[in-house]
Parts: C-alpha cells; sequence; structure tokens
C-alpha cells in the first residue's frame, strides 16, 4: 500500500509538540495553566475563536488567549493541553456554558466564534490542524464525563489525554474512530453514491465510506463497505492518504481499489444512488463546467481521492 504524503489535507499539519513526557507531570501542567506565557483556546458548542482580520490577504489566526484575558472573562475550569510550541503551553478550553463569557468574547469586535468547518476557509494548514486536535479532544470529554465501568465520575488527567474514575479508578483514553473512505475504478470509471439522508435530493457523489469493525484490517474493511454499499467486489486495495476529521473524532483512510466486478446492488437502507461515472464527466465536475454532478469540496480527503484517480496520478 504506497502513501501519498503530498496531499495538504486540511485539518492536518498540527504543528504543536504533544509533549507526552511533560503531560505525566501534573504539578507542571497546573503551573503552565497559571503561566503568562502561555496561549488557551476558547470554543463555544464546539465553535472555535478566531481572531478576526484586519483587512489583508493574510489567513485569520486561532483566537488565543493569554491568562490576563482569561482573569478579565472569569474563564476557568479545566483546560486540555495540546501541546507545546517555542516553549509556551497551549491549551483548549469548553467555556460553553460560561454564557458571559461567550458573550465578551463575541461582543468584542476582535473576536468572533465559528463553525470549524468554515474556520478552515480562512485560517492556515497549521491552525485548521490545530483546530482538528482542539474540537476532537473537547467534544470527547464532554461526552465522557463519568465512567463506563462503573458510572461515577471521571476526571481529568495527564492534561487531557486520560480520564480516571474517582470511584474504580478505571482510566478512559480519547477515542479516534477509524474510516475508511475509497474511490472504485473500472478502467475510465469510478464509483461513486449518495448516503441516504445526507446527499439525498441533491446531484453530489462522493467515494464511499464506512468505519472499520472490531478485528477487520483496512483492506478488509474497503471490500466490506463497498459490497455493502454498492454489491461491488474490489481487488488491489491501495492506501492513498489520511485526514483527522473531527466530527467528532474520526480518522478517514483514503484508498483507491480496482473493481473485481461491476453490476451494482445498492443498500437502499443505506444508499440513496450508487453508480459508475466516466472520467471525462468527472474532470468537468473537477474544472466547475458540469451541473449534473457535484463533488465533494477541497476540504475533504473525497475531493483529493478522486481528483487523483481523475487526473491519472
Amino acid at each position: 500500500m504506497n502513501s501519498n504524503q503530498s496531499i495538504p489535507h486540511i485539518f492536518a499539519g498540527n504543528p504543536l509538540d504533544r509533549g507526552d513526557q511533560v503531560r505525566r507531570d501534573e504539578e507542571w501542567l497546573k503551573q503552565r495553566a497559571k503561566d503568562p506565557g502561555s496561549k488557551f483556546l476558547p470554543l463555544a458548542d464546539l465553535n472555535v475563536l478566531i481572531a478576526n482580520g484586519q483587512g489583508t490577504s493574510a489567513p485569520e489566526s486561532l483566537g488565543w488567549l493569554g491568562t490576563n484575558e482569561m482573569d478579565e472573562l472569569g474563564i476557568d475550569g479545566s483546560p486540555v493541553f495540546l501541546g507545546l510550541s517555542d516553549d509556551a503551553a497551549h491549551f483548549v478550553i469548553d467555556i460553553s456554558k460560561n454564557e458571559n463569557a461567550v458573550k465578551g468574547l463575541s461582543d468584542n469586535g476582535r473576536w468572533r466564534f465559528e463553525d470549524a468547518r468554515r474556520a478552515t476557509e480562512s485560517l492556515s494548514g497549521a491552525d485548521a490542524g490545530i483546530v482538528a486536535q482542539a474540537r476532537a479532544q473537547v467534544s470527547w470529554h464532554s461526552k465522557n464525563g463519568f465512567c463506563a465501568i462503573c458510572g461515577h465520575e471521571t476526571l481529568v488527567k495527564r492534561g487531557g489525554q486520560v480520564r480516571q474514575c474517582t470511584k474504580c479508578e478505571t482510566e478512559h483514553y480519547p477515542r479516534t474512530d477509524p474510516v475508511v473512505i475509497t474511490v472504485v475504478t473500472d478502467g475510465d470509471r469510478c464509483l461513486l453514491g449518495q448516503s441516504r439522508g445526507r446527499l439525498s435530493r441533491t446531484n453530489t457523489y462522493s467515494a464511499l465510506a464506512g468505519f472499520v469493525d472490531q478485528g477487520e484490517s483496512i483492506e478488509e474493511a474497503v471490500a466490506r463497505e463497498i459490497m455493502e454499499e454498492a454489491g461491488i467486489h474490489v481487488a488491489n486495495v491501495r492506501y492513498h492518504s489520511s485526514q483527522p476529521w473531527p466530527f467528532p473524532f474520526s480518522l478517514m483512510i483514503g484508498c483507491h481499489a480496482d473493481a473485481a466486478s461491476t453490476e451494482i446492488d445498492m443498500d437502499e437502507g443505506e444508499m440513496s444512488d450508487v453508480r459508475w461515472f466516466d472520467r471525462a464527466e468527472v474532470l468537468l465536475s473537477l474544472e466547475g463546467k458540469n451541473d449534473a454532478l457535484t463533488l465533494p469540496a477541497p476540504i475533504a480527503i473525497a475531493h483529493h481521492l478522486i481528483k487523483t484517480w481523475a487526473n491519472g496520478s
């Protein structure tokens, strides 16, 4: 399986040193959470704080706050340690329940809260990578305040890398859900589909995708998902690239595969349409010249998988 690391996927490229060793020191984390040199990224309802641009063509930036601004806004709680950059500790903190702080930041004029997908339109690739980590971790922590074993409260440990039960001391780790997403090809045709409910009643088609099951390899997952959704057998599964996808905390594993059969037998419970598309009509769609076919935007790994095949690269 050959990898392609030249594709600059959005949400990849996080520049922070995640600091595995320093995050083991709880006292160090406490001190850095009070350090004026540390930076804090607030999220509200999983929307990320953006520093409003100054009318330049340069990318906008994340809305990092210092300890003084945090105190002025009355923001406290348990920040999650993201990592280090130039020895400055970077944290994310969920302020969804602090209405005064959310309003203070929103009304200030210097900042705004932005949906994570939309934010990538104005952020640098490095900042988008930080958003992926920050949003996924806040989402996971918000859903794991209680132990799945005994039901008691859990507390943040290792700067957010672990939640530990206050009673049975079970350690719970942030999860990442692996998803295979595959462009299946048959010569000058590729297989694309519409998931029921998400792309239905539009002319948007994407690569077929699904979660990897336990005890399943990437190749097995690709073969199973394509068979389940389209009734197509595949061969020669090839890894292309991967993309963090923080909705809520997935890892998209992009692949190409050859069709070993071509007759579609679609799962109507999951898909609203699956069909073969010629390379020529895909190329026209990528150029914005095909009203009959809309492909995923460049934010999605599906766009790059389709484009790679269409361009023969």
